[in-house]
């Protein structure tokens, strides 16, 4: 479609794109970054452009105050049209003002994100680890360098942990396992910290483990 002669109107077929589940914070940070690199890297003739291919979408008077791409970016996500996970229409915008640099970071952005979900734990077991950790990390104290060399942790990552977060033990146990699950990607599941608490004769707290995760899958407290 020839921009010049119509914009991308409410009834433009704009193929969606894939969605990217359970995405959390990071995935919002990343986005804003990938906002402000695309907003940095318009000039002002190309975000006219923009602007006058969302006429259709956004009023007039408030198309005519966006002075940087940041800020049309932030209607065009007031409105839904943009999401970390819904990037279809971006990229139209920028096929349309021939900016294929720009548009290829979005890709990027794109390919990046589903390969960082692919390596994640599904919802469930997230909810799930998120119990246990909340457990673990109430309860193991001074024995989780143990507890993550039976988990197999490298012991660089150990250490890591323990030259960031000597002065606060709990938070030392929650980072180690937080490392723990990045390092296991999708494979981190609740039944092997419980094997590796028995493991290592915590056999109280995995009990509590098992409780709490019990609560969790039936929804009481």
């Amino acid at each position: 479609m020839d921009f010049l002669s119509g914009g991308l109107g409410q009834d433009a077929e704009i193929p969606p794109a894939r969605p990217v589940p359970g995405a959390g914070p990071g995935a919002v940070d990343r986005f804003l970054s990938l906002q402000l690199s695309i907003s940095s890297g318009l000039s002002v003739t190309e975000l006219d452009a923009m602007k006058f291919l969302c006429r259709d979408k956004i009023k007039k008077g408030k198309l005519e105050a966006v002075q940087m791409g940041l800020e049309l970016f932030s209607i065009l996500m007031e409105r839904q049209l943009i999401a970390h996970n819904k990037l279809g229409f971006l990229k139209e915008l920028l096929q349309h003002i021939g900016r294929g640099d720009l548009l290829s970071l979005v890709v990027q952005f794109e390919q990046r994100e589903l390969h960082v979900q692919d390596d994640q734990p599904d919802e469930h077991e997230k909810l799930l680890l998120k119990a246990a950790f909340d457990v673990i990390c109430a309860n193991v104290g001074r024995e989780w360098k143990k507890l993550m060399r039976e988990l197999g942790l490298p012991e660089v990552k150990l250490d890591k942990v323990e030259a960031a977060y000597r002065f606060d033990l709990e938070e030392e146990v929650f980072q180690a396992l937080r490392e723990w699950q990045k390092w296991k990607g999708k494979d981190a599941k609740v039944a092997d910290l419980i094997k590796g608490l028995r493991g290592c004769n915590l056999n109280l707290v995995a009990d509590k483990v098992e409780e709490k995760i019990a609560q969790v899958t039936t929804g009481t407290k």
